[in-house]
Parts: structure tokens; C-alpha cells; sequence
């Protein structure tokens, strides 16, 4: 976490949290949901706007992190900001080499364990930092990995994910 989050924490420990307005898509992108996004509907039927300005991005990456019910959120400064998650907290880009190499939509690389199915054919990895779905455009790479034995594959369906890793695709306030 970036010290000028941690020092505007010291200073105001009690700004309101902030749900609904913030979406990280199953692509690794993120979106702003303002109010007129979240009256059309909810995430990811209507997204909202994508951020594309490189330090913003960047700025929410370096404070990306999760509470203890499993709720993922941004540190803006003293205000947390609750994500909401279409598919998991982590999106992973493959590199292709034997053993693959996996890096976070952040950046960070990641250790996989383990390779989960659903019943739509997406891949997800179990890795150090948590459960994360493997980018569209790199689920060849997924295949090859997986053929070579790499990871262990297992097959869950979507609605059991959350549960078993932990994770909340939509926080609320009245959570």
C-alpha cells in the first residue's frame, strides 16, 4: 500500500466505505460504475465507464487487497472502495515457456497450484495470491500447461468458486 494512503488512513479512520462504484471486469479491466451506470443495471450486464488512464490504474493496482469476509477494495486513501468482481479477484496473463509464467492483471507475478473448469470452459488458476480467472486471449497457453501437466485440473461450477476460494463477487453495505 502506497504511505500516502496509509498516512490520510492515520489521519481520517473513519470515512464512510464506498460500494457500487468500482467493477474489475473478467479482461482485468477496471470501471468507474457511477450512479447512472448502477441505475442501468447491474455489474457486468452494464459496466460503467473503463478506466484507461495509466496511473489511476496503477494507483488502484498498488492498493488492491481484500478484508477478512472475502470482500476485494482499493484504499483510496482513507476511504475504502469495494470492487465489484465479475468472475474473480485475480485475472492472469500467461507467458508462454515450460514451466508457464503467470503474472496478475497488476503486474505481480503468481506461483500456480492448481487449475479449476467451469461449466462454461473457463479456466481459473489457484495461485499464491488467491484464485484468478486465466485472461481470455491466453487460454491456449492454459491448454499447453495443462497438457504438459503443470497443474492439476479439477472441474467446479462458477456459483461454487466464491465459496471454496473465498471470495465475494459483490459486496455490499449490508454485508
Amino acid at each position: 500500500m502506497d504511505e500516502i494512503v496509509k498516512a490520510a488512513l492515520r489521519k481520517w479512520p473513519h470515512v464512510p466505505h464506498c460500494y457500487g462504484w468500482l467493477a474489475l471486469d473478467a479482461r482485468g479491466d477496471w470501471y468507474l460504475r457511477d450512479a447512472a451506470a448502477q441505475a442501468a443495471g447491474p455489474f457486468p450486464q452494464v459496466k460503467g465507464s473503463r478506466i484507461e488512464h495509466d496511473g489511476l490504474r496503477s494507483f488502484i493496482e498498488r492498493n488492491y487487497d481484500a478484508d477478512g469476509r472475502g470482500c476485494w477494495f482499493f484504499q483510496n486513501g482513507p476511504q475504502r472502495v469495494y470492487v465489484e468482481l465479475e468472475a474473480a479477484p485475480w485475472v492472469w496473463r500467461l507467458s508462454a515457456g515450460a514451466p508457464c509464467r503467470v503474472h496478475a492483471h497488476t503486474g505481480d507475478a503468481a506461483q500456480p497450484q492448481a487449475a479449476w473448469l467451469d461449466e462454461r470452459g473457463r479456466v481459473f488458476l489457484a495461485c499464491d495470491r488467491g484464485l484468478g480467472l486465466v485472461h481470455s486471449l491466453d487460454t491456449e497457453l492454459a491448454a499447453d500447461a495443462l497438457e504438459r501437466g503443470e497443474w492439476p485440473l479439477q472441474e467446479l461450477p462458477f456459483s461454487a468458486l466464491p465459496g471454496r476460494f473465498g471470495y465475494v463477487l459483490q459486496p455490499s453495505a449490508a454485508a
